[in-house]
């Protein structure tokens, strides 16, 4: 009986997860890591971060309407933080603006003189592509280089 018993609990565990998986739309390796840090957290102590696996979950704010290489999740208070992922690796839809998400990749940051050298770079080229990068927070640009993401619509 006892074996029964545990035979339904795992069953019933493994459909649970099934069904949870089935409520988002998956994007590039999806989303491994169990616990997410939070946008306000991550921007309050980014030196902490740096060069680490993270995982963030908020709302869609923003979404690169050129290639969809970036979305932005913000928390409730409005703090947020772009995921940038290869152009065409991932492309994440204009639609997914307003939904939920959790997304993971490595956070990084680099000096907004050199991010700003970069964008006059690719915009004089004659690339009208939309800014793909975050937008500055003092003298550094934060970031996460995404790797997955999953969006809940």
């Amino acid at each position: 009986m006892k074996h029964n018993r545990n035979l339904v609990l795992v069953l019933a565990l493994s459909l649970a997860s099934v069904v949870f998986a089935g409520e988002g739309t998956k994007y590039g390796d999806g989303v491994s890591l169990e616990q997410a840090v939070a946008v306000e957290t991550l921007l309050a102590n980014p030196a902490d971060y740096m060069g680490k696996a993270v995982r963030v979950d908020g709302i869609i704010t923003g979404v690169c309407k050129m290639r969809g290489c970036w979305i932005q999740v913000s928390d409730e208070k409005g703090n947020g933080v772009r995921i940038k992922v290869e152009d065409g690796v991932i492309v994440f839809p204009a639609t997914s603006m307003g939904q939920k998400a959790s997304a993971q990749g490595v956070f990084e940051g680099v000096p907004a003189a050199v991010q700003e050298e970069k964008h006059q770079k690719e915009t004089s080229g004659g690339d009208a592509h939309e800014a793909c990068d975050a937008k500055p927070q003092g003298e550094m640009v934060y970031f996460i280089k995404g790797t997955g993401a999953v969006i809940y619509s």
